[in-house]
């Protein structure tokens, strides 16, 4: 048994056909969560992850429940196996799949909401006029800086503070381009524009944020059976009575993810198990504590 584990989530940005074909196969409580998955949603999920078409998958309203029912299905065969993490987290859509671990928010009531989730993002901004981009090897000052200074009373700032040297910045196309151009120009670091549908966690989806707090009031929240971080406030979420303020904020402010990690290191976390598709979170603490010693979804699995 692994002690002082973290669990985290991932968020969008890992996707494919196929994902989670492996747990479905093997075992009959994932074969009930697709089950359950397609009931809630009313189309068939399993058969769009498994066989696509890719180009419908990849839109964000079929991505976010695809994923977060990939990740439930992991952490259901990992907690049948007698993990129990001391601390759970998500990157933004993940941090709905660790609530959905914790026990505080039902399954189902997830992948209704994070397919209307998807949808609102996908609409509250026209395509082609919000964009992000990656700022790596940059200190947090020198981006921040660069927001204001090129946001010139537009909408730009930082989404997703990944690591000490990978910050992601949203907001309107031509504001992101010229902050890109700026970082290039001063030799500040690396900027790379990220192909995204939307301008995630910045202003612009206030729109989103209005609508998913309608969805999220009809939602009953229960307690925490294991402690959940908030990406919004980068320390635990304090009550059931708060997660839904948090999680409408969390649509346009950004993803505190380096300082979410310092947080499971100051509370004893000592492994981190990253629990669904991809890899990339596991990369990222490797850049904020190297300490912390990663372990393997695949290897825990089939122990």
């Amino acid at each position: 048994m692994v002690e002082r584990l973290l669990c985290v989530f991932p968020g969008q940005g890992s996707q494919f056909v196929g994902m989670g074909q492996d747990l479905y196969t093997a075992a009959a409580e994932v074969r009930a969560l697709y089950e359950e998955a397609n009931e809630a949603l009313g189309y068939d999920l399993r058969r769009l992850c498994f066989e696509g078409p890719e180009e419908t998958l990849r839109l964000t309203q079929h991505t976010q429940p695809a994923i977060l029912v990939h990740s439930v299905a992991a952490w259901t065969l990992l907690a049948k196996r007698g993990v129990q993490p001391l601390l759970l987290a998500g990157h933004s859509l993940g941090e709905y799949t660790a609530l959905v671990a914790a026990g505080s928010l039902a399954f189902a009531d997830a992948v209704r909401v994070v397919q209307q989730r998807g949808k609102f993002m996908q609409e509250a901004v026209p395509p082609g006029k919000g964009s992000m981009a990656a700022m790596i090897g940059m200190s947090r000052q020198d981006v921040e800086a660069l927001c204001t200074e090129c946001a010139n009373g537009g909408v730009l700032s930082p989404a997703n503070y990944n690591a000490p040297d990978q910050i992601v910045i949203a907001g309107e196309s031509a504001r992101v381009q010229a902050a890109v151009q700026a970082a290039s120009a001063r030799r500040l670091g690396r900027a790379v524009l990220l192909k995204v549908s939307a301008p995630f966690h910045c202003a612009m989806l206030h729109p989103a944020a209005e609508r998913l707090a309608a969805v999220l009031a009809q939602i009953s929240y229960g307690g925490f059976d294991i402690p959940v971080i908030s990406n919004v406030t980068a320390t635990a979420h304090p009550s059931p009575q708060e997660v839904q303020a948090l999680l409408v904020a969390q649509v346009t402010a950004p993803v505190r993810w380096e300082e979410s990690m310092q947080y499971a290191v100051a509370q004893g976390c000592e492994a981190m198990l990253e629990v669904g598709p991809g890899k990339v979170l596991a990369s990222l603490m490797r850049r904020i504590a190297r300490q912390i010693r990663i372990l393997s979804l695949e290897t825990m699995l089939a122990a």
